[in-house]
């Protein structure tokens, strides 16, 4: 993924975590300067959440998310269709024995 700074620093490299603050974990980085003309090469960096400029994530990535959060809904909906309304679940084999 992408990351520009508002200083105009742009990091590009692999996400590893991102908290709630937008604090952002990379791995394998290439750092590029402001105007574009050094580059640096970083095992890992931790970029702070408020000088974020923009990210930019592949759009592969997006549709692999969005496949898996359709997945998950279909499960939860086949799960509460056990459940009926009100979340009660009834136990087939106590039913058997009355």
């Amino acid at each position: 993924m992408l990351v520009e700074l508002k200083s105009g620093e742009t990091y590009n490299g692999h996400l590893v975590a991102c908290d709630d603050w937008m604090n952002i974990h990379l791995k394998e980085v290439i750092c590029t300067s402001r105007d574009g003309d050094r580059f640096w090469k970083m095992p890992e960096c931790y970029i702070r959440g408020s000088i974020i400029k923009y990210l930019r994530i592949p759009d592969d990535v997006i549709d692999k998310v969005k496949e898996d959060l359709q997945l998950a809904k279909m499960r939860n909906r086949s799960q509460s269709a056990d459940t009926g309304r009100g979340g009660f679940h009834r136990n087939k084999a106590r039913d058997n024995i009355l």
